[in-house]
């Protein structure tokens, strides 16, 4: 009985909990939810789990993402390279970009460039701008035939041109999540004006430049802040679409775009509607530059492609990268000079024999060291960084080393005079069987050094630096930029070796009196931060006694107006000079026969006062192909010497006290003979012949390989050359056999 009541009671709960499920508290039915509820709670739910997705996905992405850095901000800049009148050669680095500080940015451009690109850019804590984000999206979405609008910030812009591709093939999920990653990270570590100044230095300009500071010049030739509002207006509306807003390509397009960015900024009230319609009215062209004139600058740094060459690695010398440490160089470079000279070797006033010959010109300021022209090669197109020629240092210079290497020192230490005896006849090197020959393969005796020098004789040239010692003369060319190797034979004498650049600089020395400057391209620097720089106060070492420049410049004369160069005369021009060639060997000739008749580098080096020029012509190609016409050099040399001397006065050299003339020949003062009645040629009493007792001996390997020839134009229709010196010295005639010059072995 109790287990039934008990079993009655169960049954009636059981019935109560069920009746109770399908009614509410109340007592009455429950009611189900409405599906609208459901829906937004399911939406809710889908919602938070995407945001904990994305928040994963993107912390997920933003993981690998490049590590924030001014550096990133702002590298990528360029150098602007100037001529010593400052004219814009050309600039350097990978992207054509002169750095502008903020402080350097008017307020109008950044108005106009946060109008356009960003109005709530000084508002924006993140860095990035979720409204912007939503209202772009449901805009493209809505608009799918219109142009897409963006929702980067400026700080995202700014991002993506430092770290990303602007490529839409590359716009990832990925990508986009690490741009905003590093946009909300240079918000908290950079200031609005900052981020304004890295963007405004980024963006690209169109026609190869970077940064609206660039765009300024190359485009109207101004800074920033001499802009007016409609140019403003337009830089800042390039960066959008480079190239479909180029004001050359595109005008009509340029100036829509142009104009919506003066709208924007007087929606955002930062002009007035006055200001905004004169903008407006502006013709696009107004105060914008030639489009010849923007591209001349790829033009220019192909005419100084040599130098710039050189300018660069000075620089790098000094400790600056010129790539990027967006550097204003001014250099050295006279550019009325280096124009006149490409053209000159590019062109047709002197009639090369065809496209592939070769040549080198280095042009330096004698009195300072300054190197103020130069070419490297020619007929090589539009192509930069190409072989030079002026400072390669693997053709001999001939005959040009005599004055360097044998008759300076002869002078210098042994006080030779310029009548001095030296010996024409039948040599052998040293401790060889390596005989030294002429072009003409003979002997002309006895002779002065004056003429020696003058008709470029090789025996007596080897001769006298024998009896100087290669060791003596090898330090006095030491102290003008050229270094003899220590195993060098005495064929030296007639050739080594070096650049253009180093006879030019070397012969520096005859012209000014003695002092050798190292030669110099660079004259001030400007570092990103206005800092400048000056390399200007290059101090000159004495390399010889001011008695030796001039007894060399006096005998350099005759080779010019009676000796090997008689094609370099300029009426009236008081200079000196010296013919350089180098010759093949019997066994390179013997290869090639079409080698006869020519020669394997032809040079002539020559000074004023004002001017220093070395000139090489050669083929690269010698072993298949020789110079016929040797006078070639010494063509290009006349031209630019008649070309620069225009303008600048023209003396002769000013013999210093140190020097005593007799009649026609010069004396180192304290070693002229003893009476001064006697105008007859002599050898100078204080030259010593235990001097050569001390020469070494000459190996046959070190005499075997130097070849050289001398060649004398006398095609030159100029007259003669006013000049102090006199042949008189010589008993010795100087008539044709000068002139033909075409087979000089000057060494077997």
């Amino acid at each position: 009985m109790a287990q039934n009541n008990t079993m009655t009671r169960e049954a009636r709960k059981a019935s109560q909990n069920q009746t109770r499920s399908k009614t509410g508290r109340g007592g009455q039915p429950k009611r189900k939810r409405p599906l609208w509820r459901r829906i937004i709670r399911w939406a809710l739910l889908l919602i938070l789990a995407g945001i904990l997705l994305g928040a994963g996905l993107f912390f997920y992405y933003a993981k690998d993402a490049p590590k924030l850095s001014t550096e990133e901000l702002t590298k990528g800049g360029s150098s602007v390279v100037l001529a010593s009148n400052n004219h814009q050669i050309t600039r350097l680095g990978s992207e054509n970009r002169s750095y502008v500080k903020s402080s350097e940015i008017p307020q109008q451009l950044k108005d106009a460039v946060v109008s356009i690109e960003d109005r709530r850019f000084y508002s924006e804590p993140l860095g990035i701008d979720p409204i912007r984000i939503v209202s772009s999206a449901l805009h493209n979405i809505t608009n799918p035939n219109s142009a897409p609008q963006g929702g980067s910030t400026l700080t995202q812009q700014l991002i993506k041109l430092s770290y990303f591709s602007t490529n839409k093939s590359d716009q990832t999920l990925r990508r986009k999540a690490q741009e905003a990653w590093l946009a909300m990270q240079a918000q908290q570590k950079y200031s609005k004006e900052q981020i304004l100044e890295y963007y405004i230095n980024k963006v690209f300009m169109s026609n190869g430049a970077y940064g609206m500071g660039t765009a300024a010049t190359l485009y109207y030739g101004k800074s920033l802040s001499q802009l007016s509002l409609a140019q403003t207006a337009l830089l800042a509306g390039i960066p959008n679409a480079p190239s479909s807003y180029d004001p050359y390509v595109h005008p009509d397009a340029a100036k829509a775009r142009r104009d919506l960015v003066i709208q924007a900024m007087l929606d955002n009230k930062k002009i007035t509607s006055a200001q905004a319609q004169t903008a407006i009215n502006t013709p696009i062209t107004t105060g914008l530059k030639s489009q010849s004139e923007v591209t001349a600058s790829e033009n220019n740094a192909v005419i100084a492609d040599a130098y710039i060459q050189e300018v660069v690695k000075q620089v790098k010398k000094l400790g600056y990268d010129p790539y990027r440490d967006n550097l204003t160089i001014k250099t050295n470079l006279n550019w009325d000079a280096q124009q006149h000279l490409y053209d000159l070797v590019n062109g047709d006033t002197i009639a090369f024999p065809d496209n592939s010959l070769q040549t080198g010109v280095t042009i330096t300021d004698p009195n300072n060291g300054n190197v103020i022209a130069m070419v490297g090669n020619r007929k090589v197109g539009q192509v930069q960084m190409a072989l030079n020629h002026a400072t390669q240092t693997d053709r001999s210079n001939g005959s040009t080393m005599k004055p360097l290497l044998d008759y300076a020192p002869a002078i210098e230490y042994l006080n030779w005079a310029t009548n001095h005896t030296v010996d024409d006849s039948e040599y052998t090197y040293p401790g060889t069987n390596i005989q030294l020959k002429d072009w003409d393969l003979q002997y002309q005796g006895e002779m002065t050094m004056r003429q020696a020098l003058a008709v470029s004789r090789n025996i007596p040239a080897v001769r006298t630096l024998e009896t100087v010692g290669l060791s003596k003369a090898s330090s006095f060319v030491s102290n003008l930029g050229i270094k003899i190797a220590s195993d060098a034979g005495l064929s030296v004498g007639i050739g080594d070796n070096i650049s253009t650049l180093q006879v030019a600089a070397a012969y520096n020395a005859f012209a000014n009196g003695g002092t050798y400057y190292q030669p110099q391209y660079v004259a001030s620097i400007t570092t990103a931060d206005k800092v400048v720089h000056h390399y200007d106060d290059n101090e000159g070492q004495t390399a010889m006694k001011s008695s030796t420049a001039y007894m060399i410049t006096d005998m350099l004369k005759d080779v010019i107006t009676s000796g090997s160069g008689t094609a370099t005369q300029i009426s009236g021009l008081y200079q000196a000079g010296k013919t350089g060639t180098t010759g093949y060997t019997d066994e390179e000739l013997a290869k090639n026969p079409a080698l006869n008749n020519t020669v394997k580098d032809s040079w002539f080096a020559g000074y004023t006062k004002h001017y220093s020029i070395a000139v090489w012509t050669g083929y690269d190609k010698s072993a298949q192909q020789g110079v016929a016409d040797q006078t070639i050099a010494q063509l290009i040399y006349r031209n630019m010497m008649s070309y620069l001397s225009t303008n600048v006065t023209n003396s002769d050299w000013t013999k210093p006290s140190t020097v005593v003339r007799i009649g026609n020949v010069l004396y180192v003062k304290g070693h002229q003979p003893a009476t001064t009645t006697d105008n007859k040629p002599s050898s100078s009493s204080s030259s010593s012949s235990s001097e050569s007792s001390s020469t070494s001996v000459e190996s046959s390997s070190s005499e075997s390989s130097s070849t050289s020839v001398e060649s004398s134009s006398s095609e030159s229709s100029s007259t003669s050359v006013e000049s102090s010196s006199s042949s008189s010295e010589s008993s010795h005639s100087e008539g044709s056999d000068n002139n033909n010059e075409t087979g000089n072995k000057e060494g077997v």
